[in-house]
């Protein structure tokens, strides 16, 4: 059953899916060499006039005309989007939580109506965008906004987000990248499992129910070819090491230049001395990481034109999926599905000991993604490390020598830093720190007990954000966290564009930081001695599966569906499906894609082969315990001037050890500000029978 309740379908408008790359093939390109727009961005965003095909035969005779301007075509013809959070006016004295609560009207959006011949795909629902050039819903993105929201109790826009993912599993059999026809080729780091976790602290069970289609949609999207790709093989989204095991790679189902970024992969790919479809589809599956662009994904640390990620193994994803199995497990067992509950848990357990095994580094004491081609670890640290202990995977040994390593190494004056590596020119490479990576860190330590070191990320954190938004009254999407002077810009910024403000994971996340650490949150607002820091709640969700759902809750979801009035559009590209080991993947008869035909010029490039990897994985580890943890309400948003301390603490979650760990040293603080010291809360015993919980 669909997913979309009590919401007003999109204008039925036949859509043209293909991206304007292909869709104005030709006038998109000389828009792009001609430099046009400042940013690339834009003109993949501009709205024609009229239909592709009738534009098109319009340019084509015009440009014939010795006094034809581009420019003046493109502004006769084209319409810019509106980027509402430029006419955000700070007031009087605002204070960082009145700066995020107005922000949610700011970057909220109403319900789409489909605008003819736009890029942007519909959405049912309202929903945030991130802000600044962002200007449509993203993926993993949302998630970290939605914990802002959970905590403002927002849950109605909160749920209407997630109800905007599952409408587009629904139209297009995964979540994109973004909402953006462009954007249909990949998806990102698949996060979704993780925001109907998120709503089920509120809504209870419910939530796994209504939701289990698209989450088995959305398992099936990553896993597709599975079970047909040889051993030393990929195809898609799915790596079959040589000794059989079955992991994930980010991809990308075109090989062209991106549309948002058209004239720079261009450039990019012309530097490279490499087959171009190759450069262009792995800067393409560096994007879909969330991390675009990163020294992680470049074979030499620091030229992007050397670009792999289509051969890494990367530690977010392969420990997302198995929290996307465990999801499904529980959500087969809540509607009796015995069986599919028990093979759903059953594959989790085998992929999380896989990924301890295989992303497990010995030498730098930390998970780090693994070159699959080579059979070796890329050696490049990252904030990544974290995640297993924020979806709690990790073994206890492991957890222990993260908590060691992130200290020593990542923790900088400000908070994090993305990665070791500087001057890469990249904007996920120190000097820049990114909420995301903060927020996984504090709570993934909390789980595993280091609850000092996760109150100094904190602090720190709050201290560089907070001390940059007194100087510039805004929000950013990234900081410098290694310059011991806090910039009103945020720092050097790097990466494809300028910095943005907004911005909706910076808001969100740092907002369920203040609630959690009030005390810090005072210091750096107050510039006063703290004392008497209580110990922080744990971080959301907390033993989502435990909510029960409400009268109100269940009322939501009973309402009377309305049927969505199916839209003609166009024909959806057919992806080619060849094996990277040479032979194509065998396929089914009865899901083998219609040929196009000749005249069909919207199909993206078939994948390549790829060589078989190196006929070698790492040392077979431990597979950890999962621990959980107890539910507890959100702090309630009050003002910086009278913020209480929580009440009463609730249980903290336990790490999956009998033995509890000390708590590292802080790093040393040089900010403005200094973190309060902190205690950590008594530990509960884990429930073996629970999963772990993000």
């Amino acid at each position: 059953m669909p997913c979309c309740l009590d919401a007003a379908a999109p204008a039925a408008l036949a859509q043209d899916l293909r991206p304007p790359s292909i869709a104005l093939d030709g006038l998109f390109q000389a828009i792009g060499e001609a430099h046009i727009y400042t940013d690339a961005k834009t003109a993949a965003d501009a709205v024609p006039d009229e239909a592709p095909a009738d534009l098109m035969a319009q340019y084509n005779l015009a440009r014939q005309r010795p006094d034809f301007s581009l420019k003046d075509f493109v502004a006769q013809h084209f319409t810019l989007p509106e980027r509402k959070t430029v006419s955000y006016q700070r007031t009087p004295d605002e204070n960082v939580r009145d700066y995020i609560v107005g922000m949610w009207e700011v970057l909220s959006r109403p319900p789409d109506t489909q605008v003819a011949y736009s890029s942007q795909l519909p959405l049912p629902f309202t929903y945030v965008v991130p802000g600044g050039r962002f200007s449509e819903l993203y993926y993993w993105d949302s998630y970290f906004t939605m914990i802002g929201l959970y905590e403002n109790q927002k849950i109605d826009l909160m749920r209407d987000m997630v109800r905007d993912m599952a409408s587009m599993i629904d139209r297009y059999g995964h979540i994109p990248n973004g909402s953006r026809t462009y954007y249909l080729s990949r998806s990102q780091a698949p996060f979704f499992s993780l925001m109907v976790d998120l709503l089920a602290m509120h809504d209870g069970q419910v939530a796994y129910t209504t939701f289990l289609p698209e989450l088995q949609a959305e398992y099936d999207y990553w896993m597709d070819g599975q079970d047909s790709v040889a051993p030393g093989g990929a195809y898609r989204h799915v790596v079959r090491l040589p000794d059989g095991t079955i992991m994930n790679r980010h991809w990308d189902d075109r090989d062209t230049p991106r549309d948002e970024s058209y004239p720079q992969d261009i450039a990019t790919a012309a530097e490279s001395g490499r087959p171009k479809n190759e450069v262009y589809r792995d800067l393409r599956a560096g994007s879909e990481t969330g991390w675009d662009f990163s020294s992680r994904w470049l074979a030499d640390g620091h030229t992007l034109s050397t670009i792999h990620t289509t051969e890494l193994l990367t530690v977010e994803l392969n420990f997302l999926i198995p929290h996307l199995q465990q999801t499904l497990a529980h959500a087969y067992d809540l509607k009796g599905n015995k069986e599919e509950a028990a093979r759903y848990a059953h594959l989790a357990e085998e992929r999380i000991s896989a990924a301890q095994r295989i992303l497990w580094d010995e030498r730098r004491a930390a998970y780090i993604d693994y070159d699959w081609k080579k059979g070796e670890s890329t050696s490049i640290l990252s904030g990544a490390t974290v995640v297993p202990l924020f979806l709690q995977m990790a073994t206890p040994e492991q957890a222990k020598a993260v908590s060691e390593t992130v200290r020593k190494n990542l923790l900088k004056v400000g908070g994090l830093i993305a990665t070791e590596r500087t001057n890469s020119g990249q904007q996920w490479d120190a000097p820049n720190g990114w909420a995301p990576l903060q927020w996984m860190a504090v709570k993934g330590l909390n789980q595993y007990g280091y609850d000092q070191l996760a109150s100094d990320i904190a602090a720190r954190w709050m201290g560089r954000v907070i001390g940059t938004y007194e100087k510039s009254g805004v929000l950013l999407e990234k900081y410098d966290v290694v310059n011991p002077y806090i910039s009103p810009k945020g720092g050097k910024g790097g990466g494809e564009y300028p910095m943005q403000i907004g911005f909706g994971w910076t808001n969100g996340t740092l907002l369920g930081l203040m609630n959690r650490y009030p005390q810090n949150t005072r210091v750096v607002l107050d510039r006063n001695p703290a004392a008497d820091q209580p110990s922080p709640q744990p971080l959301p969700p907390m033993n989502a599966y435990g909510v029960q759902s409400d009268a109100d809750a269940l009322n939501r979801y009973t309402q009377p569906t309305v049927t969505l009035t199916p839209r003609p559009v166009a024909p959806t590209p057919t992806l080619p499906q060849v094996s990277s080991v040479g032979a194509s993947a065998p396929i089914p008869t009865t899901e083998m894609p219609p040929r196009p035909s000749a005249t069909e010029a919207t199909a993206p490039t078939t994948p390549p082969t790829e060589a078989p990897a190196a006929n070698a994985t790492p040392a077979q580890a431990a597979a950890p315990a999962a621990p959980t943890s107890q539910p507890a309400p959100a702090a309630p948003a009050t003002p910086v001037a009278s913020q209480p301390a929580p009440s009463t603490a609730p249980e903290a979650s336990t790490p999956p050890a009998a033995t509890q760990p000390a708590a590292p040293a802080n790093a040393p603080a040089s900010d403005a500000t200094a973190p309060a010291n902190q205690q950590a809360a008594p530990t509960s015993p884990a429930t073996p029978s629970q999963p772990a919980q993000p």
